[in-house]
């Protein structure tokens, strides 16, 4: 009942459309035995996201990017029970009709952390970079391995040298102002970027915005989501979003953190990473955190800095 979408134009008609996803999202349900439930769409994610019911979330997943639902289905397999902070549990996982794609999964019940963060208290916050420190060394700890047919990239030196040669253009296009974007070459050339690290499972958006948190049992983390970016790499690599999105420049929050992480990181990385991450924006990010710093090596001290 869903039409096919692998191209962008396709993708703009069709994936905001709730009078063709809906019925296509209810027929899903149906064929998996969760029909008859109420369907709500979640207003965030790129790809449509359903609750089902009080109990199931339902992920749909176009031909486009059908490699992420395979991705997210499987690295939520991985990862049953394996973290202090609930992750959604498989309930069924496959394709649909025309190149789409399908996880369905428990429901993790709380609120976003992002918008509850401004009722936190600042021990619990202070609490939650702990948790959040601890949550990222068990899944950093993990044999990334038997995902490694499903999570990019293969060869993580060739995917940092493409990041490389086209980071000054990526943050051109986005609007970065010279002052900034002339840094980029010196700063990368510089940068103590391993070759070969460590292969670690990576969220890659471990930020608020992917946490979930229960402000009736003292605003403890109950739940992590959104794996269909997931890769293998770098550790350091997952600290570019705490950074920026957890944490946000706040050196004594990401100090508690990376002291339950179990070992520090070079600020001159992460501002590195921060370049070459597939989605970076740095004129968002200076936009969002108004840093006071005009240097890229002030920067990483500003943002990745811990107190």
């Amino acid at each position: 009942m869903l039409p096919l979408v692998e191209t962008d134009e396709q993708w703009d008609a069709v994936i905001p459309d709730e009078s063709v996803m809906r019925p296509g999202a209810e027929a899903l349900c149906a064929r998996l035995g969760v029909g008859g439930q109420p369907l709500e769409r979640f207003a965030e994610g790129s790809v449509p996201v359903y609750a089902v019911g009080g109990e199931h979330v339902l992920k749909l997943f176009p031909a486009a990017s059908a490699r992420d639902g395979l991705a997210e289905g499987r690295v939520l397999a991985r990862l049953r029970g394996a973290l202090p902070i609930p992750t959604p549990a498989v309930r069924a996982v496959g394709e649909y009709v025309n190149g789409w794609r399908y996880v369905l999964m428990s429901r993790l019940h709380g609120e976003g952390l992002a918008p509850a963060w401004p009722g936190i208290p600042r021990a619990d916050r202070e609490r939650i970079a702990r948790d959040c420190g601890e949550a990222l060394a068990a899944l950093h700890a993990l044999d990334a391995e038997p995902l490694a047919d499903v999570l990019r990239p293969g060869d993580w030196p060739a995917f940092l040298d493409g990041q490389r040669a086209g980071a000054v253009a990526r943050q051109r296009e986005r609007g970065l102002p010279e002052a900034w974007w002339e840094q980029i070459p010196d700063f990368l050339a510089a940068a103590p970027l391993p070759r070969t690290p460590q292969r670690a499972l990576l969220h890659t958006e471990f930020m608020r915005e992917h946490l979930i948190t229960d402000p009736a049992g003292g605003w403890r983390l109950t739940g992590l989501i959104d794996f269909e970016p997931a890769m293998i790499g770098d550790p350091a690599y997952d600290l570019v979003a705490v950074g920026l999105f957890t944490t946000r420049a706040d050196p004594q929050l990401l100090g508690q953190l990376l002291t339950a992480y179990g070992r520090p990181f070079e600020p001159r990385l992460l501002m590195a990473y921060t370049l070459l991450h597939v989605y970076s924006d740095l004129p968002w990010y200076l936009r969002e955190l108004k840093p006071s710093a005009r240097t890229l090596d002030d920067l990483a001290e500003e943002w990745f800095g811990v107190g």
